[in-house]
Protein backbone atom coordinates (compact mmCIF):
# COMPACT_ATOMS: atom_id res chain seq x y z
CA UNK A 1 0.00 0.00 0.00
CA UNK A 2 1.83 3.38 -0.92
CA UNK A 3 2.22 5.92 1.83
CA UNK A 4 0.25 8.62 -0.07
CA UNK A 5 -1.55 11.63 1.05
CA UNK A 6 -5.20 10.50 1.39
CA UNK A 7 -7.21 8.21 4.16
CA UNK A 8 -10.70 7.44 2.36
CA UNK A 9 -13.49 6.99 4.86
CA UNK A 10 -16.31 4.76 4.81
CA UNK A 11 -18.91 7.84 4.89
CA UNK A 12 -17.05 9.03 1.52
CA UNK A 13 -14.88 11.69 3.22
CA UNK A 14 -11.57 11.72 1.95
CA UNK A 15 -8.81 13.76 3.91
CA UNK A 16 -5.85 15.12 2.49
CA UNK A 17 -2.89 15.02 4.31
CA UNK A 18 -1.49 18.78 3.02
CA UNK A 19 2.14 18.63 4.23
CA UNK A 20 2.76 15.74 1.94
CA UNK A 21 5.04 16.25 -0.62
CA UNK A 22 2.18 14.96 -3.31
CA UNK A 23 -0.69 16.62 -1.90
CA UNK A 24 -0.43 19.67 -4.54
CA UNK A 25 -0.90 16.93 -7.66
CA UNK A 26 -3.92 15.20 -5.60
CA UNK A 27 -5.19 18.21 -4.86
CA UNK A 28 -5.83 18.62 -8.37
CA UNK A 29 -7.07 14.90 -9.25
CA UNK A 30 -9.41 15.26 -6.38
CA UNK A 31 -11.50 17.99 -7.18
CA UNK A 32 -12.17 16.71 -10.83
CA UNK A 33 -14.74 14.39 -8.70
CA UNK A 34 -14.36 15.76 -4.87
CA UNK A 35 -15.75 18.72 -2.98
CA UNK A 36 -13.71 20.40 -0.82
CA UNK A 37 -15.73 20.76 2.86
CA UNK A 38 -12.81 22.11 5.32
CA UNK A 39 -9.41 23.28 5.26
CA UNK A 40 -7.63 24.23 8.87
CA UNK A 41 -3.79 23.80 8.50
CA UNK A 42 -2.61 20.38 8.14
CA UNK A 43 -5.63 18.34 6.72
CA UNK A 44 -8.00 19.34 4.60
CA UNK A 45 -11.55 17.35 4.41
CA UNK A 46 -13.29 16.07 0.83
CA UNK A 47 -16.76 14.58 0.44
CA UNK A 48 -17.47 12.71 -2.84
CA UNK A 49 -21.37 13.27 -3.78
CA UNK A 50 -23.42 11.73 -6.43
CA UNK A 51 -23.47 15.42 -8.41
CA UNK A 52 -19.31 15.35 -7.90
CA UNK A 53 -19.77 12.50 -9.43
CA UNK A 54 -21.91 12.68 -12.17
CA UNK A 55 -20.41 15.72 -13.06
CA UNK A 56 -17.04 13.87 -13.69
CA UNK A 57 -19.04 11.56 -15.73
CA UNK A 58 -20.46 13.83 -17.84
CA UNK A 59 -16.48 15.19 -18.46
CA UNK A 60 -15.37 12.10 -19.78
CA UNK A 61 -13.64 10.32 -16.98
CA UNK A 62 -14.61 7.13 -15.77
CA UNK A 63 -15.20 5.18 -12.67
CA UNK A 64 -11.90 3.39 -13.15
CA UNK A 65 -9.70 6.64 -13.14
CA UNK A 66 -11.84 8.05 -10.06
CA UNK A 67 -10.89 4.79 -8.01
CA UNK A 68 -7.58 4.85 -9.58
CA UNK A 69 -7.19 8.41 -7.96
CA UNK A 70 -7.92 6.95 -5.00
CA UNK A 71 -6.22 4.11 -5.07
CA UNK A 72 -2.77 5.48 -5.73
CA UNK A 73 -2.83 7.86 -3.28
CA UNK A 74 -4.80 5.98 -0.15
CA UNK A 75 -2.27 4.97 2.80
CA UNK A 76 -4.91 2.37 3.77
CA UNK A 77 -7.28 0.53 1.30
CA UNK A 78 -10.30 2.17 0.47
CA UNK A 79 -13.68 0.71 1.97
CA UNK A 80 -15.45 -1.72 -0.23
CA UNK A 81 -18.62 0.15 0.46
CA UNK A 82 -16.94 3.17 -0.97
CA UNK A 83 -15.63 1.69 -4.00
CA UNK A 84 -18.81 -0.34 -4.87
CA UNK A 85 -21.06 3.64 -4.42
CA UNK A 86 -18.61 5.13 -6.81
CA UNK A 87 -18.74 2.54 -9.65
CA UNK A 88 -22.98 2.52 -8.85
CA UNK A 89 -23.50 6.14 -8.67
CA UNK A 90 -21.22 7.13 -12.13
CA UNK A 91 -22.88 3.76 -13.51
CA UNK A 92 -26.45 5.54 -13.13
CA UNK A 93 -25.29 8.98 -15.26
CA UNK A 94 -26.99 8.07 -19.18
CA UNK A 95 -29.14 4.42 -18.18
CA UNK A 96 -32.18 6.73 -18.97
CA UNK A 97 -31.96 9.07 -22.16
CA UNK A 98 -34.36 11.65 -23.47
CA UNK A 99 -34.05 10.96 -27.35
CA UNK A 100 -36.27 12.82 -30.23
CA UNK A 101 -38.72 10.39 -32.46
CA UNK A 102 -39.68 12.85 -35.24
CA UNK A 103 -41.38 15.61 -33.76
CA UNK A 104 -41.62 13.95 -30.55
CA UNK A 105 -39.42 13.58 -27.31
CA UNK A 106 -38.78 10.20 -25.77
CA UNK A 107 -37.51 8.71 -22.58
CA UNK A 108 -35.62 5.59 -23.03
CA UNK A 109 -33.74 3.26 -20.74
CA UNK A 110 -31.60 0.31 -20.91
CA UNK A 111 -33.42 -1.00 -18.15
CA UNK A 112 -37.19 -1.84 -17.82
CA UNK A 113 -37.22 -1.75 -14.15
CA UNK A 114 -35.47 1.61 -14.61
CA UNK A 115 -38.18 2.91 -16.58
CA UNK A 116 -40.99 1.96 -14.76
CA UNK A 117 -39.45 2.81 -11.08
CA UNK A 118 -39.23 6.34 -12.39
CA UNK A 119 -42.14 6.59 -14.41
CA UNK A 120 -44.50 5.84 -11.24
CA UNK A 121 -42.42 8.62 -9.17
CA UNK A 122 -45.44 11.33 -8.30
CA UNK A 123 -43.38 14.41 -10.03
CA UNK A 124 -42.20 12.69 -13.06
CA UNK A 125 -45.80 10.88 -14.02
CA UNK A 126 -47.38 14.40 -14.77
CA UNK A 127 -44.37 14.68 -17.28
CA UNK A 128 -44.75 11.55 -19.66
CA UNK A 129 -47.34 11.29 -21.95
CA UNK A 130 -47.54 8.13 -22.49
CA UNK A 131 -46.19 4.53 -22.48
CA UNK A 132 -44.95 3.24 -26.16
CA UNK A 133 -44.50 -0.15 -27.75
CA UNK A 134 -41.56 -0.75 -26.99
CA UNK A 135 -41.22 0.23 -23.45
CA UNK A 136 -39.95 3.96 -23.51
CA UNK A 137 -42.37 7.15 -21.94
CA UNK A 138 -43.72 9.89 -24.38
CA UNK A 139 -42.52 12.86 -22.47
CA UNK A 140 -44.91 16.40 -22.68
CA UNK A 141 -43.81 19.07 -24.71
CA UNK A 142 -42.28 21.36 -22.29
CA UNK A 143 -41.21 18.94 -19.17
CA UNK A 144 -38.10 18.44 -21.29
CA UNK A 145 -36.30 20.88 -18.62
CA UNK A 146 -39.05 19.79 -15.79
CA UNK A 147 -37.91 16.12 -16.11
CA UNK A 148 -34.22 16.47 -16.42
CA UNK A 149 -34.63 17.87 -12.49
CA UNK A 150 -37.02 15.33 -11.32
CA UNK A 151 -34.53 12.19 -12.47
CA UNK A 152 -31.42 13.83 -10.90
CA UNK A 153 -34.10 14.23 -7.82
CA UNK A 154 -34.60 10.57 -8.17
CA UNK A 155 -31.19 10.04 -8.46
CA UNK A 156 -31.05 8.78 -12.13
CA UNK A 157 -29.99 11.51 -13.80
CA UNK A 158 -30.69 11.62 -17.88
CA UNK A 159 -28.52 12.06 -21.11
CA UNK A 160 -29.76 14.53 -23.47
CA UNK A 161 -29.71 13.41 -26.59
CA UNK A 162 -32.97 15.34 -28.13
CA UNK A 163 -30.65 17.82 -29.86
CA UNK A 164 -30.94 21.13 -30.61
CA UNK A 165 -32.42 23.43 -32.82
CA UNK A 166 -30.18 25.02 -35.01
CA UNK A 167 -31.30 28.77 -34.50
CA UNK A 168 -30.79 31.38 -37.55
CA UNK A 169 -27.13 31.30 -39.38
CA UNK A 170 -24.85 33.62 -38.53
CA UNK A 171 -21.56 34.01 -39.85
CA UNK A 172 -19.24 35.09 -37.16
CA UNK A 173 -15.53 34.80 -37.29
CA UNK A 174 -12.56 35.24 -35.49
CA UNK A 175 -10.31 37.93 -36.42
CA UNK A 176 -7.03 36.49 -34.77
CA UNK A 177 -4.64 39.48 -35.08
CA UNK A 178 -1.88 39.06 -33.00
CA UNK A 179 -3.73 36.60 -30.96
CA UNK A 180 -5.09 33.04 -30.76
CA UNK A 181 -7.33 30.87 -28.35
CA UNK A 182 -5.26 29.03 -26.06
CA UNK A 183 -5.11 25.84 -25.71
CA UNK A 184 -7.31 25.40 -22.76
CA UNK A 185 -9.88 28.02 -24.49
CA UNK A 186 -9.50 26.00 -27.74
CA UNK A 187 -10.46 22.39 -25.70
CA UNK A 188 -13.14 24.02 -23.83
CA UNK A 189 -14.75 24.40 -26.48
CA UNK A 190 -14.16 21.74 -28.40
CA UNK A 191 -15.29 19.50 -25.32
CA UNK A 192 -18.85 21.83 -25.12
CA UNK A 193 -20.18 21.58 -28.41
CA UNK A 194 -19.14 17.82 -28.37
CA UNK A 195 -21.57 17.68 -25.20
CA UNK A 196 -24.35 19.61 -26.95
CA UNK A 197 -24.66 21.79 -23.43
CA UNK A 198 -23.10 22.54 -20.42
CA UNK A 199 -20.65 24.39 -18.09
CA UNK A 200 -17.38 25.13 -18.83
CA UNK A 201 -15.36 26.02 -15.44
CA UNK A 202 -12.37 28.49 -14.99
CA UNK A 203 -10.21 30.73 -12.99
CA UNK A 204 -10.69 34.42 -12.85
CA UNK A 205 -8.84 35.82 -15.58
CA UNK A 206 -8.07 32.62 -17.56
CA UNK A 207 -10.57 34.38 -20.27
CA UNK A 208 -14.32 32.89 -19.87
CA UNK A 209 -15.23 35.54 -22.28
CA UNK A 210 -12.95 34.22 -24.96
CA UNK A 211 -14.14 30.77 -24.39
CA UNK A 212 -17.80 32.49 -25.44
CA UNK A 213 -16.69 34.08 -28.54
CA UNK A 214 -15.02 30.95 -29.69
CA UNK A 215 -17.89 28.78 -29.25
CA UNK A 216 -20.35 31.62 -31.08
CA UNK A 217 -17.75 31.09 -33.91
CA UNK A 218 -17.55 27.67 -34.19
CA UNK A 219 -21.48 27.55 -33.43
CA UNK A 220 -22.27 30.63 -36.52
CA UNK A 221 -25.70 31.06 -34.69
CA UNK A 222 -27.64 33.83 -33.58
CA UNK A 223 -26.61 34.09 -29.78
CA UNK A 224 -27.97 35.21 -26.52
CA UNK A 225 -25.63 36.12 -23.78
CA UNK A 226 -27.02 36.58 -20.21
CA UNK A 227 -24.63 38.21 -17.98
CA UNK A 228 -24.63 40.05 -14.49
CA UNK A 229 -24.63 43.79 -14.88
CA UNK A 230 -24.54 46.49 -17.81
CA UNK A 231 -20.91 46.72 -16.94
CA UNK A 232 -20.38 43.60 -17.89
CA UNK A 233 -22.68 43.06 -20.92
CA UNK A 234 -20.70 46.61 -22.22
CA UNK A 235 -17.31 44.58 -21.80
CA UNK A 236 -18.62 41.36 -23.74
CA UNK A 237 -19.81 43.63 -26.69
CA UNK A 238 -16.25 45.48 -26.93
CA UNK A 239 -14.79 41.50 -27.08
CA UNK A 240 -17.01 40.54 -29.38
CA UNK A 241 -16.33 43.95 -31.95
CA UNK A 242 -12.95 43.00 -31.07
CA UNK A 243 -12.33 39.47 -31.37
CA UNK A 244 -14.69 38.58 -34.54
CA UNK A 245 -16.44 40.02 -37.96
CA UNK A 246 -18.80 41.07 -36.01
CA UNK A 247 -20.12 45.55 -36.36
CA UNK A 248 -22.13 47.24 -34.57
CA UNK A 249 -24.79 46.79 -36.09
CA UNK A 250 -24.91 42.88 -35.27
CA UNK A 251 -23.94 43.31 -31.27
CA UNK A 252 -27.25 44.53 -29.21
CA UNK A 253 -27.38 45.46 -25.71
CA UNK A 254 -30.78 44.42 -23.67
CA UNK A 255 -30.81 45.95 -20.58
CA UNK A 256 -32.57 48.48 -18.26
CA UNK A 257 -31.39 51.58 -20.41
CA UNK A 258 -31.80 49.71 -23.58
CA UNK A 259 -33.44 47.66 -25.56
CA UNK A 260 -31.86 46.41 -28.75
CA UNK A 261 -32.47 43.08 -30.07
CA UNK A 262 -29.79 41.99 -32.82
CA UNK A 263 -28.25 38.62 -34.15
CA UNK A 264 -26.03 38.73 -31.03
CA UNK A 265 -28.11 40.09 -27.91
CA UNK A 266 -26.46 40.57 -24.21
CA UNK A 267 -29.13 40.84 -21.77
CA UNK A 268 -28.48 41.07 -17.77
CA UNK A 269 -29.76 38.59 -15.25
CA UNK A 270 -31.59 42.05 -13.94
CA UNK A 271 -33.90 42.80 -16.75
CA UNK A 272 -35.32 38.59 -17.75
CA UNK A 273 -36.09 38.71 -13.55
CA UNK A 274 -38.11 42.53 -13.98
CA UNK A 275 -42.00 41.71 -13.51
CA UNK A 276 -44.53 43.75 -14.16
CA UNK A 277 -47.83 43.68 -12.18
CA UNK A 278 -46.61 39.88 -11.13
CA UNK A 279 -45.39 38.64 -14.19
CA UNK A 280 -41.88 38.86 -16.04
CA UNK A 281 -42.24 41.75 -18.37
CA UNK A 282 -39.51 40.66 -20.77
CA UNK A 283 -39.88 36.90 -21.56
CA UNK A 284 -40.69 37.59 -25.28
CA UNK A 285 -36.80 37.74 -25.62
CA UNK A 286 -36.10 34.36 -25.26
CA UNK A 287 -37.77 34.27 -28.42
CA UNK A 288 -37.57 36.96 -30.29
CA UNK A 289 -35.49 35.53 -32.64
CA UNK A 290 -34.14 32.02 -33.16
CA UNK A 291 -31.41 31.77 -30.98
CA UNK A 292 -29.44 28.77 -31.40
CA UNK A 293 -26.84 29.43 -28.62
CA UNK A 294 -27.42 31.32 -24.89
CA UNK A 295 -24.70 31.75 -22.99
CA UNK A 296 -24.92 32.29 -19.50
CA UNK A 297 -21.96 34.21 -17.84
CA UNK A 298 -21.21 33.82 -14.02
CA UNK A 299 -23.97 30.73 -14.26
CA UNK A 300 -22.82 30.41 -10.48
CA UNK A 301 -24.93 33.54 -10.30
CA UNK A 302 -28.06 32.82 -12.33
CA UNK A 303 -30.88 34.39 -10.56
CA UNK A 304 -32.89 31.59 -9.30
CA UNK A 305 -36.31 32.95 -11.06
CA UNK A 306 -34.10 32.27 -14.28
CA UNK A 307 -34.38 28.55 -13.30
CA UNK A 308 -38.02 27.87 -14.42
CA UNK A 309 -36.73 30.28 -17.56
CA UNK A 310 -34.20 28.14 -18.76
CA UNK A 311 -36.20 24.72 -18.10
CA UNK A 312 -37.84 26.59 -21.77
CA UNK A 313 -34.90 26.89 -23.63
CA UNK A 314 -34.24 23.56 -23.76
CA UNK A 315 -34.18 23.34 -27.86
CA UNK A 316 -31.35 25.90 -27.48
CA UNK A 317 -27.44 24.93 -26.94
CA UNK A 318 -26.80 26.19 -23.45
CA UNK A 319 -23.44 27.56 -22.52
CA UNK A 320 -22.26 28.10 -18.59
CA UNK A 321 -19.21 30.23 -18.01
CA UNK A 322 -18.04 29.99 -14.35
CA UNK A 323 -15.37 30.02 -12.22
CA UNK A 324 -16.84 27.53 -9.22
CA UNK A 325 -19.55 25.62 -9.59
CA UNK A 326 -20.32 26.31 -5.77
CA UNK A 327 -23.70 28.12 -5.43
CA UNK A 328 -24.42 29.79 -1.85
CA UNK A 329 -28.22 28.48 -2.03
CA UNK A 330 -27.33 24.78 -2.80
CA UNK A 331 -28.81 24.94 -6.68
CA UNK A 332 -25.94 23.04 -8.38
CA UNK A 333 -28.03 20.20 -9.36
CA UNK A 334 -30.26 22.59 -10.78
CA UNK A 335 -27.36 23.95 -12.96
CA UNK A 336 -26.22 20.39 -13.62
CA UNK A 337 -29.97 19.53 -14.99
CA UNK A 338 -31.02 22.73 -16.85
CA UNK A 339 -27.55 24.54 -18.27
CA UNK A 340 -25.54 20.99 -18.44
CA UNK A 341 -23.18 18.94 -16.43
CA UNK A 342 -19.33 20.11 -16.71
CA UNK A 343 -17.96 19.92 -19.77
CA UNK A 344 -14.38 21.30 -18.96
CA UNK A 345 -12.24 22.47 -16.27
CA UNK A 346 -8.83 23.43 -15.96
CA UNK A 347 -7.63 23.89 -12.18
CA UNK A 348 -6.38 27.68 -10.99
CA UNK A 349 -2.68 26.66 -10.08
CA UNK A 350 -2.35 24.89 -13.60
CA UNK A 351 -3.47 27.78 -16.02
CA UNK A 352 -1.09 29.69 -13.12
CA UNK A 353 2.26 27.27 -13.65
CA UNK A 354 1.46 27.86 -17.51
CA UNK A 355 2.07 31.59 -16.99
CA UNK A 356 -1.60 32.48 -18.20
CA UNK A 357 -2.86 34.36 -14.30
CA UNK A 358 -0.55 35.80 -12.02
CA UNK A 359 0.64 34.18 -8.89
CA UNK A 360 -1.11 35.34 -5.72
CA UNK A 361 -0.04 34.94 -1.99
CA UNK A 362 -3.27 35.37 -0.19
CA UNK A 363 -3.01 37.13 3.48
CA UNK A 364 -5.54 36.70 6.53
CA UNK A 365 -4.64 39.95 8.97
CA UNK A 366 -6.70 39.80 12.12
CA UNK A 367 -7.25 42.50 14.55
CA UNK A 368 -8.19 42.99 17.96
CA UNK A 369 -11.62 44.96 18.31
CA UNK A 370 -11.45 47.81 20.90
CA UNK A 371 -12.91 47.98 24.38
CA UNK A 372 -16.21 49.21 24.02
CA UNK A 373 -16.82 47.49 20.52
CA UNK A 374 -15.86 44.39 22.58
CA UNK A 375 -18.67 45.01 24.74
CA UNK A 376 -21.08 45.96 22.31
CA UNK A 377 -20.40 43.07 20.02
CA UNK A 378 -20.64 40.67 23.05
CA UNK A 379 -24.37 42.18 23.98
CA UNK A 380 -25.52 42.02 20.69
CA UNK A 381 -28.13 39.51 18.70
CA UNK A 382 -26.69 37.23 16.46
CA UNK A 383 -27.65 38.80 13.28
CA UNK A 384 -25.80 41.96 14.22
CA UNK A 385 -22.61 40.63 15.17
CA UNK A 386 -21.08 40.09 12.02
CA UNK A 387 -21.74 43.45 11.08
CA UNK A 388 -20.00 44.85 14.17
CA UNK A 389 -17.12 43.12 13.28
CA UNK A 390 -17.01 43.25 9.84
CA UNK A 391 -17.29 46.66 9.44
CA UNK A 392 -15.09 47.66 12.70
CA UNK A 393 -13.38 51.01 12.43
CA UNK A 394 -10.03 49.51 13.77
CA UNK A 395 -9.86 47.97 10.07
CA UNK A 396 -9.26 51.47 8.64
CA UNK A 397 -5.66 51.88 9.97
CA UNK A 398 -4.95 48.44 8.65
CA UNK A 399 -6.30 49.13 5.13
CA UNK A 400 -4.07 52.50 5.51
CA UNK A 401 -0.78 50.18 6.34
CA UNK A 402 -1.19 48.15 3.55
CA UNK A 403 -1.77 50.68 1.29
CA UNK A 404 1.08 52.31 2.03
CA UNK A 405 3.38 48.96 1.86
CA UNK A 406 2.66 48.99 -1.68
CA UNK A 407 3.54 52.40 -3.32
CA UNK A 408 3.62 51.25 -6.41
CA UNK A 409 0.78 48.63 -6.47
CA UNK A 410 -2.84 49.60 -8.15
CA UNK A 411 -4.94 48.36 -5.49
CA UNK A 412 -8.87 47.50 -4.75
CA UNK A 413 -10.57 48.18 -1.38
CA UNK A 414 -13.33 45.54 -1.24
CA UNK A 415 -16.63 45.66 1.12
CA UNK A 416 -20.07 44.72 1.60
CA UNK A 417 -21.16 47.54 3.67
CA UNK A 418 -21.82 50.96 1.98
CA UNK A 419 -22.00 53.11 5.12
CA UNK A 420 -18.06 51.33 5.72
CA UNK A 421 -17.29 52.14 1.91
CA UNK A 422 -18.55 55.65 2.50
CA UNK A 423 -16.06 56.21 5.66
CA UNK A 424 -13.37 54.24 3.83
CA UNK A 425 -13.46 56.91 0.73
CA UNK A 426 -13.58 59.45 2.94
CA UNK A 427 -11.11 58.87 5.50
CA UNK A 428 -8.63 57.45 2.28
CA UNK A 429 -9.62 60.46 -0.08
CA UNK A 430 -10.26 58.05 -2.78
CA UNK A 431 -13.31 57.17 -5.58
CA UNK A 432 -16.04 54.71 -4.52
CA UNK A 433 -17.72 52.77 -6.80
CA UNK A 434 -20.98 51.27 -5.41
CA UNK A 435 -24.24 50.09 -7.03
CA UNK A 436 -25.49 53.55 -6.57
CA UNK A 437 -22.72 54.95 -8.90
CA UNK A 438 -23.78 55.53 -11.90
CA UNK A 439 -22.69 53.12 -14.94
CA UNK A 440 -20.94 55.69 -17.10
CA UNK A 441 -19.46 57.18 -13.83
CA UNK A 442 -18.26 53.64 -13.31
CA UNK A 443 -16.90 52.99 -16.17
CA UNK A 444 -15.29 56.30 -16.37
CA UNK A 445 -13.46 55.51 -12.99
CA UNK A 446 -12.81 51.75 -13.94
CA UNK A 447 -10.79 53.30 -16.96
CA UNK A 448 -8.99 55.60 -15.01
CA UNK A 449 -7.58 52.85 -12.93
CA UNK A 450 -6.64 50.77 -15.70
CA UNK A 451 -4.50 53.74 -17.24
CA UNK A 452 -3.01 54.47 -14.13
CA UNK A 453 -4.45 57.72 -13.45
CA UNK A 454 -6.27 56.58 -10.19
CA UNK A 455 -3.99 54.19 -8.13
CA UNK A 456 -6.69 52.87 -5.17
CA UNK A 457 -10.57 52.56 -5.70
CA UNK A 458 -12.79 51.13 -2.68
CA UNK A 459 -15.35 49.37 -4.81
CA UNK A 460 -18.53 47.53 -3.11
CA UNK A 461 -19.50 43.36 -4.47
CA UNK A 462 -20.65 45.35 -8.00
CA UNK A 463 -16.93 44.75 -8.88
CA UNK A 464 -16.98 41.08 -7.54
CA UNK A 465 -17.68 39.67 -11.14
CA UNK A 466 -16.95 40.35 -14.87
CA UNK A 467 -15.04 43.59 -14.17
CA UNK A 468 -11.65 43.59 -16.71
CA UNK A 469 -9.08 45.10 -14.72
CA UNK A 470 -5.61 43.79 -15.43
CA UNK A 471 -3.33 45.68 -13.84
CA UNK A 472 -5.29 45.48 -9.99
CA UNK A 473 -2.68 43.77 -8.14
CA UNK A 474 -3.60 43.85 -3.98
CA UNK A 475 -6.54 43.68 -2.90
CA UNK A 476 -7.81 44.36 0.64
CA UNK A 477 -11.19 42.76 1.46
CA UNK A 478 -12.51 44.47 4.73
CA UNK A 479 -15.99 42.77 4.60
CA UNK A 480 -17.85 40.39 2.85
CA UNK A 481 -21.31 38.26 2.43
CA UNK A 482 -21.18 36.79 5.44
CA UNK A 483 -19.23 33.03 4.14
CA UNK A 484 -19.66 32.76 0.35
CA UNK A 485 -16.87 30.95 -0.57
CA UNK A 486 -17.90 31.70 -4.31
CA UNK A 487 -17.50 35.75 -3.45
CA UNK A 488 -13.92 34.97 -2.16
CA UNK A 489 -12.81 33.29 -5.67
CA UNK A 490 -14.29 36.19 -7.34
CA UNK A 491 -12.69 39.14 -5.65
CA UNK A 492 -9.66 37.00 -5.63
CA UNK A 493 -9.92 36.94 -9.16
CA UNK A 494 -9.93 40.26 -9.86
CA UNK A 495 -6.41 40.02 -9.50
CA UNK A 496 -5.36 37.51 -11.80
CA UNK A 497 -5.07 38.83 -14.68
CA UNK A 498 -1.25 38.31 -15.71
CA UNK A 499 0.50 41.57 -15.46
CA UNK A 500 3.10 43.80 -17.90
CA UNK A 501 5.61 43.59 -15.68
CA UNK A 502 5.37 40.12 -14.31
CA UNK A 503 4.43 41.43 -10.83
CA UNK A 504 2.59 38.73 -8.58
CA UNK A 505 -1.09 39.51 -6.71
CA UNK A 506 -1.59 40.25 -3.23
CA UNK A 507 -4.82 39.26 -1.40
CA UNK A 508 -5.42 40.81 1.76
CA UNK A 509 -8.51 39.64 4.23
CA UNK A 510 -9.17 41.65 7.28
CA UNK A 511 -11.02 39.60 9.96
CA UNK A 512 -11.95 40.50 13.79
CA UNK A 513 -10.33 38.13 16.09
CA UNK A 514 -12.33 35.49 17.76
CA UNK A 515 -15.55 36.99 16.14
CA UNK A 516 -18.09 35.51 14.15
CA UNK A 517 -16.22 37.69 11.19
CA UNK A 518 -13.21 34.61 11.64
CA UNK A 519 -15.79 31.78 11.29
CA UNK A 520 -16.81 33.47 8.08
CA UNK A 521 -13.84 34.23 6.85
CA UNK A 522 -12.77 30.35 7.35
CA UNK A 523 -15.93 29.21 5.30
CA UNK A 524 -14.93 31.65 2.28
CA UNK A 525 -11.53 30.31 2.14
CA UNK A 526 -12.36 26.87 1.72
CA UNK A 527 -12.68 26.92 -2.51
CA UNK A 528 -9.77 28.84 -2.79
CA UNK A 529 -7.93 26.02 -0.61
CA UNK A 530 -9.32 23.58 -2.83
CA UNK A 531 -7.24 25.23 -5.44
CA UNK A 532 -4.34 24.88 -3.63
CA UNK A 533 -4.13 28.69 -2.59
CA UNK A 534 -3.22 29.34 1.39
CA UNK A 535 -3.75 32.25 3.74
CA UNK A 536 -0.91 33.20 5.85
CA UNK A 537 -2.68 34.62 9.73
CA UNK A 538 -0.76 37.77 10.29
CA UNK A 539 -1.51 39.97 13.30
CA UNK A 540 -2.50 43.73 12.58
CA UNK A 541 0.08 44.89 14.93
CA UNK A 542 2.68 43.50 13.56
CA UNK A 543 2.53 45.43 10.59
Amino acid sequence: MPDGPLIVQSDRTVLLEVAHPDATSVRHELAVFAELERAPEHIHTYRITRLGLWNARAAGHTADEVLGTLERNAKFPIPSSVSTDIVDTMNRFGRLAIERDGDVLVLRGDNPAILTEVSKATKVRDLLVDQRSDGSYEIAPWARGTLKQELVNLGWPAEDNAGFRPGAHKDISLVTDGWSLRHYQENAVDHFLSGGSGVVVLPCGAGKTLVGVGTMAKAKTDTLILVTNTVSARQWRDEILKRTNLTADDVGEYSGSIKEIKAVTIATYQILTAKRKGEFAHLELLDALDWGLVIYDEVHLLPAPVFKLTAELQARRRLGLTATLIREDGRESDVFSLIGPKRFDAPWKEIEAEGFISPAVCFEIRIDLGGDERLTYAASTDKERYRLAASSPTKLAVVRKLIDRHPDDRILVIGQYLDQLAELGDALGVPEITGATPIDERERLFQAFRVGEIRVLVVSKVANFSIDLPEASVAIQVSGAFGSRQEEAQRLGRLLRPKQDGRSATFYTLVARDTVDQDYAQNRQRFLAEQGYTYDIVDASSL
